[in-house]
């Protein structure tokens, strides 16, 4: 039997802190993603411990009547510790060089291992189907891991929220993007 993954990108939030909260417009789209996903079987949730995830996923929690479980490995991937202008390039070159670290940061492949733990852990479960909220660098690591056709680029197209279905008959995943009208 087919084991699914709802991969999630948090819904709009008002800034990049672990408390920002959503936006108005983030909140509805939470509501939107609970009912997009009712029906969906999931039997477990997974969230980033930031603000903006949990809140992405509570309407959901709600909905399926299940709590959300927080795990630390699901959290924003920290580029450097220091306060880099030119950002964006330094993004794209750890998604050439995946051992690349910048002061205080984490690689790409650090992070991609640390999300797809919590992938292992889930597969390895009992559960069926899960929603896993996370951050858009993360998942976007987390794809190109089982799709190297997924990387800066494709980070970048990103909505919030965006949500991708991962559907495992082994240890590669039949990858499609379900959230096919972003708001």
């Amino acid at each position: 039997m087919k084991k699914k993954i709802y991969l999630i990108r948090h819904c709009k939030a008002s800034g990049q802190d672990l408390e920002a909260p959503l936006t108005q417009e983030g909140r509805a789209q939470a509501a939107s993603l609970a009912a997009f996903l009712a029906g969906k079987s999931i039997d477990v949730i997974y969230s980033s411990p930031f603000k903006r995830a949990i809140d992405s996923v509570l309407p959901i929690s709600r909905a399926c009547n299940l709590d959300v479980i927080l795990d630390q490995r699901l959290a924003e991937r920290i580029l450097s510790i220091k306060n880099l202008q030119d950002w964006i390039d330094k993004l794209s070159q750890t998604f050439e060089d995946k051992t690349l670290v910048f002061e205080g940061g984490e690689s790409s492949m650090a992070a991609a291992s640390r999300g797809l733990e919590v992938i292992q852990s889930f597969l390895d479960s009992s559960y069926q189907t899960a929603a896993i909220v996370s951050h858009g660098n993360l998942i976007s690591l987390i794809l190109n891991h089982y799709d190297e056709s997924y990387g800066f680029e494709q980070w970048k197209a990103l909505s919030n929220p965006d949500l991708y279905l991962l559907e495992f008959e082994g240890s590669i995943p039949d990858i499609k993007r379900v959230w096919e009208h972003p708001m």
